[in-house]
Formats: C-alpha cells, structure tokens, sequence
C-alpha cells in the first residue's frame, strides 16, 4: 500500500461521518470551519474531514479528534440566514491524521492518505459475505422507516463488497461512534463483518421498538373503540327519552342527604359530587372521585346490630365454644350487663394476651355471637406502614381506606365487633409507626370522630367493641397498653386440655376426616398421654394435630376394610399411631433422699418439676453452682447459703462448715437454661438436708422465693406449678402464706388433690420438708412423720402482691 502525506484544511465534524465516495451535506456554525470550506471550494483543495470525540467541545484540539477521517471535496457552498452556512461534500478516500501544523484562520493538518484496498465479487468468500450482507439490508429495510427505494437498488447493484459496506454504514441509522468504529476499519473484509453484526442489532432493536408500538396502537384502538361505544349508547338512550346526565349524580347527592351526617361532613361530600358534574366520563379524576364517593357511602354511617340482652343464652354461647377462660367471660357478660342497664355505654377496648394457641383469636367470634355484632378481623403482624391503619390520601393512584374503615365496611355494622389480632408485633419505620395511629382508634374519647386519611370525613368509632390479641405486653408500647383492659390468658392445664380435646377437638376432627364415632374412640387417659407425652405447649394446636394423626391413621384402616369394628385408643396402643413419645415425664424420686428437693417450676408452656441435688464434701469452703443457671438464680442460691450460716447452731450445724466444706449445688437439665427467684426455700432446703444429713421427703414439692431472714416471699405461677405437682403423684406442696390469695385460681382437682402448706419463714418449710436423720430413717418410716392439714384456700386472705416469677425460661 502506497501512503502520502500531505497538508490540507481540517473541518472538524459534530455526530456526523463520512465515508468515501459518499455525498453529505450539513451545516456549518464555527467561523474557523466556514473559513476551511470557503478556502477549499474557491482553491479547488481537498478537505479532511474527521469526527470529533465531544460534540460540545467548540475548539477540539489533538487528542480531541479522531485519528481517521475521509479526505473530501467541497462541491456547494450555500449561504443560510443567520450567518449559518450548509455545504455539499464527496468524500475521495481514508486518511489518518498525523498533526495540526496551523490554527487561524482555519484549521491546518497534515494527513496521510490511505490507499483503498479493492474488494470485487468474484471468489466464494466475497460472494458469501455480499449474499448475507444483502439478506441482513433486506430485512432492515423491511423494518426500518423512510428507507427510501434509491437506497436499495444501489444496495443491490453494488459490485465492491468495500464500497456497500460503506454505504450502507452511511445510509442506516447508527450513533456516530458506531460508524467511526466501521470507517477505522481500513480491511473490507472485516469491515463487511462488522456491518453485518450492526445491521443484526439493529434488526433486533427495530423488531422490539414494532412490538412496543403495536401494543400501544392496540390499546389506543381499544380506548377509542371503547370511547365511540359508549358515546354511541349515550345517544341511542337520549333518543329513546331514557339518559338523563344529571341522573346518576343526582342519586350521589340523595344518597348523601340520605345518611343525614354532620353538616361538615355532608358539605364536603357534596362538594365532590358537584365536581363530578364537570368532569368527562372518561377522565381519570372521574374514577377517582366515582370510586371515593362510592366507598364513603358504603360505610355502615346510620347501621347498627341489635345486641343481645339475654346473659343466660350469652353464656351458653361462649360456653359452648370454648371451654374454661371464666375470666374472659365474666368480662363480657359484665359488659353486657352494663350495657343493658346503660345502652348509652360505648365501646370498650379489651386485650387478650396469652402465649399461642390457647384460643385468643377464636374466642373474638364467640364474643361476637354472645353479643349479636357483626365481626370483622385485622391481623396486624409484620404492619408497618402508617397508612395501613389510617389509610392513603385519596390524591395518591390506588388509594384506599386504612385497614379500620376497610373492616367496618366489610361488617357492615358501626357497633361490630372488631378483633386486631397480633398487635404486639406490629412494627415501624420510615413509613411511620403503626402503633402511634392506634392510639386514636384505641382511645374511647378521642375515636368518636377518628378521621381517616382517604374517607377524609370523620367517622364515629365508640360504638365499636375492639378485641385485641398478643402474646406479650412487652413489645406493646406503654401508651397503647394504657388504652386497653388486659386480661391474661394462661396456659391449658392437664385438665382443660382434656376437656377441650374431648369436647372440641376430636368432634372436630371426626367430622373432617370423614369418620363417625362409632368407628373411633380414644380413652380419657389415651388423651392425657398424648398432651403429656407428645406435646409441650401452653394451648392446643400441637393436640389437635396429633388427634389428627390418629384419625388419619384411622382413616386408612377403614378405607382398607370397610367393615371393621370401631378403634379404641389406649395408653398402651397409642405408640403404634403417633410413634415413640417425643417428650418424657417428669423424674420423681421414690424414695426420702439427703441433698434432694422437689422443685416447681414455671414455663411458657405450663409447669414442671425441677429437682435440685446439693452434695457436700470435705474441702475448702468453696460454693459450686451447676445447671445453666440464670444470675437471679444463683444470687437465691447465696442468700439461702447466708441464711444457713446465720442459724446455724439453731439448725444442728457446724458453724464453720463454710470454711471445711465444699457445697456443689446442681439442677438437672443442664442444656435448658434455668432463672428466677422462686427456687429460693427449695435450695435453702436441699443445703439443710445435706448439711444435717436429714432426708427430704419424696412427696412433697415446694416453691418460694428465700431472703436473708428466711422470710418466704410470694412467686408467680402457682395455677401451672400446682398442676405440675399433681401430675407428678405429689402429696404435699410449699407455698408462700402470701400466695394463699391465689389458690382460688387453682384447678379444683389440684386444690383437692393435693395438701396446700403456706409458709412465711423457713422455719416453716423445714418443718415440713424434713424427716428423721439418715441414721434413723433406715429403722424407721418415712410414714410416721407427721404431714401437715391441708389448708382452706379461701380462708384468712393476704394483702395483694404484684410479682412476677419465671424460674425456667
């Protein structure tokens, strides 16, 4: 290839590039550029023509420049108003820019031309790539717009693979980097690949943008379409006399004036419907203020329920649903004693907080049914967004009303019953805090015109009953919890959880299995097994799912042989439908020991038995402590290890035993982490006992919280801790004299079963605990110590304590 370089006049070009043997003409704004045209043109010179990388830049320098360009000849000069001046260029060939040896008046470069390197078709290569250089045009041209017919004869009639490149590089819609890219490429062959590929995207380019365009002339149509129907119809009933424009806002303002609301409230509504009467049908503000006036006037403004007076059938109701929560009852049937003595009395605002499946949510549709309301439900888990309970302004594309007018719209009563379950795990952020607009919806004084952001007129809220559920009060945030009467709701005893499992949970079951039940029955005591040994819950979910299993099982030997007999679950045969037991019962002594003490524990799942060990051996004086133990726990054990000390004469002790004896004091269980106060008299008991060598005995349970005066303080928990014993064949249990109170709430068959000892100092508990000496007691009988009288539970009451225990978490 034979190169040459040369000095001619350089014309910087702003998104434009020209290719050999092409014509272009643009326009010219830069003085130093129309001085290089006219200097051309009037001398006959070529030009070089080069893109420039930044089209803002008004002085490109060097570095500013493409490397390759196209040396042209200025063919037209024509003067535009405006001192603007368009030319007509033809390009000759490529040359690559070398320097600029001149600045003013115009731009001087020297360049070096690049010969053109001839690409004729004629061998099977060639012929190749003009054959699929030709099929990728057609199909552009196909899809591209304004591809004018000149374009594609002279495509086709091309005989240089080089120049069609070019040509159609030129004639295509490309970003000028694009086609600088195709003008560096100085081999026609790789040149030809490359506008192949470019014409590949652009056809994919071209096929979407047809897609996109026919989706939206087809919505277009159909918006039209839609439009000429419905002005069609308009005018086929104004010429049968049955359209009248005025008709359908004319049923808004009646039913507006119907409700006969504040006059506020009724101005402001018929304001929008007023608006709707200068609106087109068809406009979006039309739907908006359609669909706001339609979900303000389906609001219960005017309807209320007839409640229900009749306490008798009231508590036949919620007896018949759920068995036990006396509390919960007695609270509803109080409300509607008052109510009915009072029918102005508004609605009240009640919590339920128990651990799960212990019936918190269901027992909102019994109170519904006891009182005749209407009953709607929220669930507020995971809310944390402000206007979901407030709603969004109406402004906002798909608006709605907050969760507490979208639920009395789904009642349909303005005194219904609405249940906000799981409020204690409502969350926030920088939506807003959900539980700050409860405040209002909770707050009776303040929800008799609580307004919602989208309704935007306000709505009377006191009528309404809220029920509302958690699991805990410590996640709940202490103004809303002042807002609300707590009821706790604890966890099912042994017993209740027999009941409900025969009364509610195997009917259940039965029917939706498909069995009658003469085909199954499960015994009293199958039902106990399963809630001891194969469920460790505070309700009954886990229950009811293993009853389930049985009848599943049942099922399928009934589906097998259509004529067997019925089913009898047992203790014995409960293995061969639920499998081994999961859980396994709690371990009891059977015999007095030294050092061992039967303890009472609390869970969130009910109560256990917790045995504390205590070992005493020569040594130091040191004081071990075992078990996973909580800092609340071990500071009991150390009070009543000091208490030891202070008696010790009293109580038959070596007083320098703290410095001659190591005391290793153990709770089984060592992987469940174990806290609280209440094992207080049960360790200082444990330490007596293997201190003085007297035995404890096996029968008798006990718990209490200890103090460095041996005064026995009151504990949590007792309704649990006393089933526990009694599940456990206990005969004696220890309770503070100031939990007497609490014996009332006891299960009448615990607090019949059992001997109750109430004990204010650990004299007391000692007394009771204690046996004869190891020495003596292998000649004598445990049997013939004297166990103490039970108490009356309801006899001599104590001042009210307000304590909370949690010995086991």
């Amino acid at each position: 290839m034979n190169e040459t370089i040369t000095t001619m006049p350089l014309l910087p070009l702003r998104g434009l590039v020209l290719y050999p043997d092409m014509i272009l003409h643009f326009d010219l704004g830069r003085e130093p550029s129309i001085h290089a045209a006219e200097y051309a043109m009037g001398n006959n010179v070529p030009v070089f023509l080069v893109a420039q990388r930044d089209i803002k830049d008004e002085n490109p320098d060097m570095e500013a420049l493409y490397t390759i360009g196209t040396v042209a000849h200025v063919r037209q000069i024509l003067r535009l108003p405006g001192n603007d001046v368009r030319i007509l260029v033809e390009g000759e060939c490529r040359a690559r820019l070398v320097s600029i040896v001149e600045t003013e008046p115009y731009k001087k470069a020297e360049v070096e031309l690049l010969e053109t390197v001839p690409a004729p078709i004629g061998n099977a290569r060639t012929e190749a790539l003009y054959r699929r250089l030709q099929e990728a045009f057609e199909e552009y041209s196909s899809l591209a717009p304004r591809m004018t017919p000149e374009v594609v004869m002279n495509v086709m009639s091309a005989e240089d693979l080089g120049y069609l490149s070019d040509y159609i590089a030129q004639s295509i819609q490309l970003r000028y980097q694009v086609k600088q890219r195709v003008l560096e490429l100085i081999d026609p062959m790789r040149r030809t690949m490359e506008v192949i590929s470019l014409l590949g995207e652009e056809i994919d380019i071209l096929s979407i943008g047809q897609r996109i365009a026919q989706k939206v002339k087809t919505q277009m149509e159909k918006n039209q379409r839609d439009y000429f129907l419905r002005e069609q119809l308009r005018a086929i009933e104004e010429e049968l006399g049955e359209y009248d424009e005025d008709e359908e806002d004319d049923k808004y303002r009646e039913r507006i004036l119907d409700l006969h609301l504040e006059k506020s409230s009724e101005e402001h509504l018929l304001k929008e419907a007023k608006r709707l009467t200068h609106m087109q049908p068809s406009s979006p503000e039309s739907n908006v203020i359609h669909t706001y006036l339609d979900t303000v006037l389906e609001l219960p403004w005017n309807k209320r329920d007839h409640e229900r007076t009749d306490l008798k059938a009231a508590r036949r109701i919620l007896d018949r649903d759920h068995y036990g929560m006396e509390k919960v009852k007695e609270r509803i049937l109080e409300f509607m004693a008052v109510r009915k003595l009072n029918p102005e009395l508004k609605g009240q605002i009640i919590c339920l907080i128990g651990p799960p499946g212990v019936g918190k949510t269901s027992v909102g549709v019994s109170i519904a049914a006891a009182l005749g309301r209407k009953y709607a439900r929220l669930s507020l888990g995971g809310v944390r967004d402000e206007a979901d309970i407030r709603g969004h302004r109406k402004t906002y594309i798909g608006a709605m009303p907050g969760r507490i007018m979208s639920a009395l719209a789904r009642a349909g009563s303005s005194n219904a019953l609405l249940l906000l379950d799981e409020v204690d795990k409502l969350g926030s952020d920088y939506r807003g805090d959900p539980s700050a607009a409860l405040l209002e919806v909770l707050d009776p004084e303040q929800n008799r015109a609580f307004r919602d952001h989208y309704i935007e007129v306000p709505f009377d809220l006191s009528d309404v009953l809220f029920i509302v559920t958690a699991n805990t009060a410590n996640t709940i945030p202490r103004p809303l919890l002042d807002r609300m009467e707590v009821i706790e709701m604890p966890g099912y005893t042994d017993e209740e959880k027999l009941h409900i499992a025969k009364g509610h949970l195997f009917p259940r079951q039965l029917e939706r299995h498909g069995l009658k039940k003469t085909q199954l029955r499960i015994q009293d005591a199958a039902f106990s097994a399963i809630a001891a040994l194969y469920t460790r819950e505070s309700g009954v979910r886990q229950l009811e799912r293993e009853i389930a299993k049985i009848c599943r099982h049942t099922a399928k030997l009934v589906a097998d042989d259509p004529d067997r007999k019925r089913t009898t679950v047992t203790p014995a045969n409960l293995q061969d439908y639920l499998g081994a037991p999961v859980f396994q019962p709690d371990y009891v002594n059977q015999a007095d020991e030294c050092g061992v003490v039967n303890g009472l524990a609390w869970t969130s799942v009910g109560g256990e038995m917790l045995q504390v060990e205590v070992n005493v051996v020569e040594g130091s004086g040191k004081v071990e402590l075992t078990g996973n133990l909580g800092d609340v726990m071990k500071e009991s054990a150390h009070a009543g290890l000091s208490y030891i000390r202070s008696r010790a004469k009293m109580l038959g002790i070596d007083p320098e035993f703290y410095k001659k004896t190591d005391v290793h004091i153990h709770f089984p269980e060592g992987a469940i982490p174990k806290d609280g106060p209440s094992a207080g008299i049960t360790i200082t008991t444990a330490l007596v006992s293997a201190l003085t060598g007297r035995p404890v005995r096996h029968d008798v349970a006990m718990t209490g919280e200890v103090t460095l005066r041996g005064r026995v303080l009151p504990i949590g928990g007792l309704r649990e801790k006393t089933m526990a014993a009694f599940r456990a064949g206990m005969h004696t249990v220890i309770i503070p004299e100031a939990n007497r109170k609490d014996l009332e709430d006891v299960v009448p068959a615990v607090r019949e079963g059992l001997h109750f000892v109430t004990a204010s100092h650990m004299d007391r508990v000692l007394e009771t605990a204690l046996v004869l000496p190891c020495a003596a007691a292998e000649t004598a009988s445990a049997s013939e110590a004297p166990l103490p009288t039970p108490i009356d539970p309801l006899s001599e009451p104590s001042a009210v304590h307000t304590y909370t225990d949690t010995m086991r978490h």
